[in-house]
Order: structure tokens, then C-alpha cells, then sequence
């Protein structure tokens, strides 16, 4: 037998593909130059046996832009007709594209081969509002399309049922998920918005929490392994043509059930409580309605769902008030071993590859370029250590890093070394301790690309020096405060009008664990870096409704130069630059309002609950290590690189290795 399949390399079509191949027979399939690559793969992992050929071609042309040898070649075969656009955030005019005039296009085609059957992959969309029993034989029942899938699904169907002159048939999965046998998927949409709140309750409260959540109506889902399988199988039966299969869970889960079984996957506390949806009608009026469109309401729900990941659409469809029949289907597959599994036994393999694959938090190369590219992030302190790494790890993301430091050298080696890597930099050397000088250099960023993205203010001094040896050196207060608190906010100030006039921005603050555990010999460090975290706290709240993030990175310590002259922190535990830069780098990505270590939150922690005795472990460490040598010649802020390291010190720093993981 010979197929015809258009969208092959798309979801279904990658799980159909290997069952029509192992019927014995050729599979030609339809490519749009731009996906030669996909098609390409598909062949490498499913035809060892040269079975499966590309047809060049597009669904959004007439006759789909296939040349006349393969019209030719093609006449007779059987065709699958599976390119659609399946989403519903997509726009209303790349769902016509698609789904209308694609089909369209697809049917006029298998008229003018005499296919010798259109198999159409349609979807239960078609019912639209539709309330109550919705059967196999239902098309036209006056059903509400509100939205422009279900309209578009609608009238593909209607457009096969109508405009074809050979024989077709048509199936209705359900919403499709990932497979059952691996739960491999390929895109985020349906339930899989909701993992990254059930994620976010993960990670914030104990899995015994109970929570209130949506009962709902039944939420059919389907994995794509049983559509492809049940498509495959109905399509090579007799004497089923002109028919419509839906292709659906028979015994659906609520959504509140279905929330409930993917948070029992990811161990993730459960909405205990479920209500009705249909509670709210007993809210006399348009109470509801007048409540969600208070200003300060919508953008506190825009905010949310932003953080979540979730479309304002998938709210509002996010179960369908009809249940549907699979009489024929059920019959057709019957002593096939072809069925919908039960959603907790593959829910699990759903949840473990959309967190290690489809997570949008994920640092891969494909998020990082999504967050980063095509924008300006102007990094302080990028000469050496935490910024030139970050500089490093966002090359070749499409961005434009604008390198800012004092140091003009070592400025032009970490360009180097990221253009090497296939990043764009430019370089503005500023003094970051004036100001002025940090006003004029956002304004001249502004000037020469007209935005400012994201700010990642990492440029820091940092003296460890006890309060009382530093009785003469008022000074010592004074420089650090300029650079990591006066330095950092006048580039804030400088940034912002531009990212409120755009309605988005990021504010990256590098600010220390010493916030949150306070160590001694850090007075005037810390004093600078939590300066900067009160004005942090207070200012993201009032940016949150221009669309500005702000996150602070409490740094734990970090092998970077500044830290070098100090010899005793050899033997404590550190992280590398890169792995600093990896924490800038997912903050980027998942715009978090605070990034902390375990033991930065347990410091925290021990000065609210039991705060003396953090004054007691605190107190200890001072005595235990040595006060800073000697000042090398041309250190101004004095060293300690080869002072001895007591036994006490070195078992402490012992004790606290992996503290950071």
C-alpha cells in the first residue's frame, strides 16, 4: 500500500509514521523546506529500509506546491491529513492558515490524485459549547464556536465532508498528551499548563498541604500513542467510510481528578477541596464580572498567570461541557488491544519528561535563547569573575551584552573570548562608584540600541575587616557603599523609564549571602548589599504592574578575584564562576523575585527564630578565625592571602563543604 501523510513530523504523525511503515509500504511525506531537518530525523529513527521519502510542498499553497512528477507518483495512494495547528493560544489568522485553508488545499488534492481514501485527523473541538451526549454521527447541531480552533476544526470537518469525491473518514481524539509508554510530547498546552503551579506548590509547601481547587467538568485526555494506533487501525478496516470516530477516554476523569493524579505524579500536595464552577451563578449579578474588571484585579491575574506559564484562553477552555460517545469507535477497535489507559498509570512518565524536557525553567540552550535573544542585557562587573562568565554563558543566545567595568584590558579579552563563542558585546568602560558616570553610560546604551532588557548589576568591592580595626578607615564604608549600593541604584534609576515606556524589564541584583547570615568582618560589605535588598524589596512592588521583574541573587562565595587575596577561604566551600553564572542565568529565565542557598534561608531563618544563638555561632566564628594579615603593597583594602589557617578554621570550613548544592 501506498500513504500520503502531511504533518508527519508533527506530534501525532511521529507516532503514526512507524505503524504505516510496518505495514509493508511506501510513505511519502509531505515537507515544507523549512522542516527538512525534522523530516530528516523521523527517517534516521523509524527507516533503516529507505521506505520513507520526502515530497516537497506546503499545505498553505494550492495543490500543496507539489511538483507534477509527484502528483504523478502519488495518484492512488491513501492519504493522511494530519498538518493542523492544535493550539489555542495560536492567532486567528495562522489557525485559518491551517486548519481551513490547509484542509482545503489537502481535499482538492486528493480529488485531483483519486486518492484512494482521505483520512481526516479532525478533533473533538467541533462541538464546540456544546451541552450534553455529542455522538460519532453529530456535526450540525447548532453548536457555539466561540473560539477560533473549534470554528476552524469545525469547518476543516465540514470542508472533507463536503468537497471530497473520494472516500474519507474522520477521527476526533480527544485532548492529546504525551505517551503512555514514554510520555514523550513535543509542546506545552492542555493540562501541562497547570505542572508549573503544581511545580510551585511542590517546591513551597509539604506534600500533605490540602488546597481548593476546580472540580469540572470531565477532561478527556487522550495519549498520542493510542490515537496514532487507533487511527491506524480503523483506517485499514472495510466498510467504514463516510464516518466519524471519536477517538476518546470512555471513562473520563473530572479536571479536579485529573489535577489531582498529576500532583500525586510529582508528589505535590492535592486540592483537597474541590467546588463547582457552577457555584458562581448563585453570585447574583455580574458581581464576578465587575470584580474582574477592576484594574488593579486584571493585573494582579495577568501576573499570576504569567509567573505560571498559563494562557488567559486556557482558563477559559479548560474543559469542555460535553461528554462524547465512542460507540463506533469502541466497536471498530474491539479485540484490537487498542485502549485509552488509565491516566494514573502513565501520569507519571507525563510529569518526569515534561520536567526534564518541556520545563520552561530549564537552562537549556533553547530557553536561554527564547529569554535572552534579540536583547540588550547590559552586565556590570563583566570583566572578570561572575559577569564575564555570565557574558560567556549568554553567547550565541541572540542577545547583545553590553559589557560594563572599569578596566578596559580585561573588558576586551571577555569580548573576545565571547565573540569567539558567537556572541555580540559592546563595551562601555565606566567608573560604576560615580553616579554620574553610571547615568550617562545607560543613557549612552539607550542611545546607541534604544532599550535595556535586563540589568544585572554583579560590579562589587568587598573588605574583610572587623568594625574595630576599621576605627581609622571610615573610608572603607564610604567606597563600598558607592559602588555595591549608590553605584548599582543609579543604574536602576537610569534604566527604568525606558522599561516602563516598553512594558517590560528585568532587574538582576547580585547582592551576598552575608544578607542573610551576617558574618562578621563584613560590616561594611554587608552593610552595602543588604542596603541594596530593602530597596530591592521596596521597589519590586512598585514596578510589578509595568512588567518589570526584579530578583535578587543572594551570592554565596564565589572563586572570583575579589575574593583572592583572602588565603583562609581556600578552605571553605565555593563555587565556581560558571556555576554563579548558571544561578544569573536561570534567575533570567524563571524572573524569581529572590535566589538563595540552603544556607543562606537557614541563616535567615536562625536570626528570626533563635537570634541568639546565631549571635553565639556567629561570635564563635569570629574568634575562631584569624584577623587579615599584613597589606600587600598596593592593596588598599588589606589581605590576608598568606596568613595561616588555624586547625579550628580549617575544620570549620570542612565542616560547611556542600553547603551550596
Amino acid at each position: 500500500m501506498h500513504y500520503f501523510v502531511t504533518g508527519a513530523t508533527g506530534f501525532i504523525g511521529r507516532q503514526l509514521i512507524p505503524l504505516l511503515l510496518a505495514r509493508g509500504g511506501d510513505v511519502d511525506v509531505l515537507v515544507r523546506p523549512g522542516s527538512r531537518a525534522r523530516f530528516d530525523a523521523l527517517r534516521r529513527r523509524h527507516d533503516p529500509g529507505g521506505r520513507l521519502n520526502a515530497v516537497t510542498g506546503d499545505i498553505g499553497a494550492p495543490g500543496l506546491a507539489v511538483s507534477d512528477e509527484d502528483r504523478e507518483r502519488l495518484r492512488g495512494a491513501t492519504l493522511f491529513h494530519l498538518a493542523a495547528v492544535y493550539t489555542l493560544t495560536a492567532s486567528a489568522e495562522d489557525t485559518t492558515r491551517a486548519n481551513v485553508d490547509g484542509t482545503r488545499h489537502t481535499v482538492a488534492f486528493a480529488n485531483d490524485i483519486g486518492a484512494a481514501r482521505l483520512h481526516h485527523a479532525s478533533s473533538i473541538a467541533i462541538a464546540g459549547r456544546f451541552r450534553g451526549v455529542f455522538s460519532e454521527a453529530m456535526f450540525a447541531e447548532r453548536q457555539e464556536l466561540d473560539h477560533p480552533y473549534f470554528s476552524t476544526k469545525y469547518e476543516a470537518e465540514r470542508i472533507v465532508r463536503e468537497e471530497a469525491t473520494v472516500p474519507w473518514r474522520v477521527y476526533r481524539p480527544g485532548i492529546v498528551v504525551g505517551s503512555s509508554q514514554t510520555g514523550e510530547a513535543d509542546r506545552v498546552d492542555g493540562p501541562y499548563y497547570a505542572f508549573k503551579l503544581i511545580q510551585t506548590l511542590r517546591s513551597e509547601f509539604p506534600q500533605w498541604t490540602p488546597f481548593v481547587g476546580p472540580e469540572g467538568g470531565a477532561l478527556n485526555l487522550v495519549p498520542v500513542d493510542f490515537v496514532a494506533s487507533a487511527m491506524d487501525h480503523i483506517a485499514h478496516l472495510e466498510g467504514l467510510d463516510s464516518r466519524a470516530f471519536h477517538l476518546v477516554d470512555p471513562a473520563p476523569l473530572s479536571l479536579g481528578d485529573t489535577l489531582n493524579t498529576f500532583c500525586r505524579a510529582a508528589h505535590a500536595p492535592e486540592f483537597a477541596l474541590r467546588f463547582d464552577r457552577r457555584m458562581t451563578r448563585m453570585i447574583p449579578g455580574d458581581t464576578l464580572k465587575m470584580v474582574g474588571s477592576l484594574a488593579a484585579v486584571r493585573r494582579a491575574r495577568q501576573q499570576i498567570l504569567s509567573r505560571l506559564g498559563i494562557p488567559e484562553t486556557a482558563l477559559e477552555y479548560m474543559d469542555y461541557p460535553a461528554t462524547f460517545d465512542a460507540t463506533d469507535a469502541q466497536a471498530a477497535l474491539h479485540g484490537s488491544g487498542i485502549s485509552v489507559p488509565p491516566l494514573h498509570d502513565y501520569a507519571w512518565k507525563l510529569w518526569d519528561f515534561w520536567e526534564r524536557h518541556l520545563d520552561p525553567d530549564l537552562p537549556t540552550a533553547h530557553n536561554i535563547r527564547r529569554v535572552a535573544g534579540a536583547k540588550v542585557v547590559v552586565i556590570t562587573g563583566a570583566s572578570s569573575g561572575i559577569g564575564r562568565a555570565v557574558a560567556t554563558a549568554l553567547a550565541g543566545s541572540g542577545a547583545t551584552v553590553v559589557g560594563v567595568a572599569r578596566g578596559v584590558e580585561k573588558l576586551e579579552e571577555m569580548k573576545a573570548e565571547s565573540e569567539a563563542l558567537g556572541g555580540t558585546v559592546h563595551l562601555h568602560p565606566t567608573d560604576l562608584s560615580d553616579p554620574a558616570a553610571c547615568r550617562a553610560m545607560i543613557e549612552s546604551v539607550l542611545a546607541e540600541h534604544g532599550r535595556v532588557d535586563v540589568l544585572i548589576n554583579n560590579a562589587g568591592r568587598s573588605i574583610r575587616r572587623s568594625v574595630v580595626d576599621s576605627l581609622e578607615r571610615f573610608h572603607d564604608f564610604e567606597r563600598t557603599m558607592q559602588l555595591n549600593y549608590f553605584g548599582a541604584i543609579a543604574l536602576i534609576m537610569a534604566a527604568l523609564p525606558s522599561m516602563r515606556e516598553s512594558g517590560s524589564g528585568h532587574i538582576i541584583n547580585i547582592t551576598s549571602i552575608g544578607g542573610q547570615t551576617y558574618p562578621p568582618r563584613f560590616a561594611a560589605y554587608v552593610a552595602s548589599k543588604a542596603a541594596l535588598d530593602a530597596y530591592s524589596r521596596c521597589l519590586s512592588s512598585e514596578i510589578a504592574a509595568d512588567g518589570i521583574a526584579l530578583t535578587t541573587v543572594h551570592m554565596p562565595l564565589v572563586r572570583t578575584p575579589m575574593i583572592a587575596p583572602t588565603g583562609i577561604y581556600k578552605n571553605f566551600p565555593t563555587i565556581s564562576p560558571e556555576e554563579a553564572a548558571a544561578m544569573v542565568v536561570q534567575a533570567m529565565i524563571t524572573r524569581p523575585h529572590e535566589v538563595s542557598t540552603r544556607l543562606g534561608k537557614f541563616g535567615e531563618l536562625t536570626q528570626a527564630v533563635l537570634p541568639g544563638l546565631h549571635n553565639l555561632i556567629m561570635s564563635a566564628a569570629y574568634n575562631m578565625l584569624p584577623d587579615s594579615g599584613a597589606q600587600p603593597t598596593g592593596d588598599p583594602d588589606g589581605a590576608d592571602a598568606d596568613a595561616p589557617v588555624t586547625p579550628e578554621g580549617y575544620a570549620l570550613g570542612m565542616l560547611m563543604r556542600g553547603i551550596h548544592l
